[in-house]
């Protein structure tokens, strides 16, 4: 169903029919995965492990050890040339305090102000689902795009990951060793954790979204708005601050590497992403369901 088709929907109808809402979701899904600046980000995303491995693979090739001199690097470096595996860790860990959030603050800050910016905000409003179930839409979108880009982050690193480097059992954190089989189930739990992590960020947009009618600001907004949140996570003065932000146990996601798994900074991270969500996606719906919308 095109969005043409969902424009023209008999406005007389009573009640939206709940095939008509998943048609929607389809729309909005379809839309935003054929844009062009969606394709760019997936494949700017899928890049960064390519440079990350093929960058370690350079810096070992006389034999030295990866991340060695300082300490510096993103978690796990230091096994990718043991275990390609590792590859997907440390992308994730590359990703998440940047590249990740921008290109979900792209997206989220696109949904509504894009469409408003575009014009076809009002042609979509037009249709008896009504702006409850638009926003839901849009939000679903988001986060699957979240999904979607991390697992392009994972199985670019996989793919990476088995091309430069020998895959086998690896050991985790705690020092304990466990099956290749066991680490691939870890690390798409630790993906889904990462998409889980946006949340957030995916909310955070959605509402600035709704406050303009420029896409671009929109966009821009979020985006700042996320790299001005994780610097001020790294400022020790706002330590008592620092646990409300919604990118401080971003990468907690590293304890699912320990046997056995240590939980309470994960919790603590999805009950923050809940309350984010919680939140400003009200904030959203009340801004949304209450403005004029011209275009």
């Amino acid at each position: 169903m095109s969005r043409a088709d969902l424009a023209v929907v008999d406005t007389a109808a009573a009640r939206p029919n709940p095939l008509w809402s998943l048609g929607l979701l389809r729309s909005e899904l379809v839309t935003t995965f054929r844009r062009w600046r969606t394709v760019a980000l997936l494949g700017v995303l899928a890049a960064v492990p390519i440079l990350v491995g093929v960058a370690v693979r350079i810096e070992t090739r006389g034999g030295g050890q990866a991340g060695r001199g300082g300490g510096e690097g993103p978690a796990f470096i230091g096994q990718v040339t043991n275990n390609g595996l590792f590859l997907v860790f440390t992308a994730l860990a590359a990703t998440l305090p940047f590249f990740l959030p921008m290109a979900v603050g792209v997206v989220a800050g696109d949904a509504v102000a894009g469409e408003a910016d575009a014009g076809t905000l009002r042609y979509l409003l037009v249709a008896p689902a009504g702006r409850t179930r638009l926003l839901l839409a849009k939000y679903a979108t988001t986060m699957a795009f979240c999904l979607v880009a991390t697992l392009v982050v994972a199985a670019s690193a996989l793919a990476v990951g088995a091309l430069l480097f020998p895959l086998g059992d690896l050991t985790t954190i705690s020092g304990t060793r466990i099956s290749f089989a066991d680490g691939l189930g870890r690390a798409l739990l630790i993906a889904l954790v990462v998409a889980a992590s946006l949340a957030g960020v995916a909310a955070l947009g959605l509402f600035v979204s709704t406050l303009t009618n420029s896409g671009i600001a929109a966009m821009a907004t979020t985006v700042g708005l996320v790299i001005t949140v994780q610097i001020l996570d790294q400022i020790p003065q706002l330590h008592a601050l620092q646990p409300y932000f919604f990118s401080h146990y971003w990468l907690s996601f590293a304890d699912l590497m320990r046997d056995p798994v240590y939980w309470d900074d994960l919790v603590k991270d999805l009950e923050l992403q809940a309350l984010y969500t919680a939140v400003f996606g009200s904030a959203a719906w009340a801004r949304f369901t209450t403005r004029d919308v011209t275009a």
